[in-house]
């Protein structure tokens, strides 16, 4: 398993960058393909060439029939497949960590930063989008030079076999049941690409809709609410002049001094109680200041 640590340490780091869709295809590629590639395909398909044998000691006849059955060893062609789905991830966790680094040594604004990370997020659907064309690649390649059987056997008639030989491989039902296990992981790693794709085109989209710069702009926001703030205070200063005016008006002997108490009381239950009692107060201290006024006249 020397051979897949570094496919392993790759994976690992980018599932810090990766969506769950995305962690879930992960599990799938580094469970379901490299563990089961390098333990169990690893001893079924090791004695693969050894083990084809043909009825005829023509030489070169063995070879040739070989070649015809399986062009590519299924082995190798799944390390090859693993390889190149693992590129477009690797090429993004190379400009993930730049972009990463880029921010750490250089105090970038918030704007910046958002900037940044859209950009980010659109190379991460290229990504996406790569793994996908090489994951249904695969699919219709695999399907097109092995099919869904590993057949016993082989009739094979190529030069230089004198006639045609009959040829046989070595365990075919278990090479089948492995090759439709590893033809359905490729259906689900797919599937789960294109559900990746969408969730990550929709996440963009929407990100790319929000406007940039947005805490400058409510920085901006709140030195306006400040800004208004302290013009209500002022306009709060108008009252109080109003009710010293008042205040001075209910000394002559006015009616006006009754009512302002009643600008100070509070609404209780939904009832003006309060401001009915001041009007009854301001009325009986008119009547005073009345009859006062008629016994100075007298």
């Amino acid at each position: 398993m020397g051979e897949w640590s570094f496919l392993s340490e790759l994976f690992d780091s980018l599932r810090a960058y990766s969506t769950m869709l995305g962690r879930f295809w992960l599990l799938v590629t580094v469970i379901f393909r490299m563990l089961i590639l390098g333990t169990v395909a690893s001893d079924l398909f090791e004695d693969e060439q050894e083990e084809f044998t043909c009825n005829t000691l023509q030489p070169g006849c063995k070879q040739v029939c070989y070649d015809m059955a399986f062009p590519i060893s299924q082995y190798r062609f799944w390390v090859f497949n693993i390889v190149l789905i693992a590129t477009p991830a690797l090429v993004f966790l190379v400009y993930a960590v730049h972009h990463h680094n880029k921010r750490a040594d250089g105090g970038q604004s918030s704007g910046r930063d958002d900037l940044a990370d859209l950009h980010l997020r659109k190379f991460y659907v290229v990504n996406v989008v790569f793994r996908i064309l090489a994951e249904v690649g695969f699919l219709v390649f695999q399907w097109t030079l092995y099919g869904f059987t590993v057949e016993a056997h082989f009739p094979c008639s190529r030069f230089p076999c004198p006639h045609v030989v009959d040829c046989f491989t070595s365990r075919p039902s278990e090479k089948t049941v492995f090759l439709r296990f590893y033809f359905g992981v490729g259906l689900v790693s797919a599937a789960s690409s294109c559900a990746e794709l969408f969730y990550s085109s929709v996440k963009w989209f929407c990100c790319s809709r929000r406007p940039l710069f947005a805490p400058d702009r409510r920085h901006h926001d709140d030195d306006d609410e400040e800004a208004g703030g302290g013009g209500g205070g002022g306009s709060e200063e108008k009252p109080r002049g109003g009710a010293g005016r008042g205040g001075g008006a209910s000394h002559k002997g006015g009616a006006r001094a009754g009512r302002s108490p009643s600008a100070s009381r509070v609404r209780k239950g939904g009832k003006y109680a309060a401001a009915g009692r001041s009007w009854r107060e301001a009325a009986l201290l008119s009547k005073q200041a009345a009859g006062a006024q008629g016994h100075m006249s007298d």
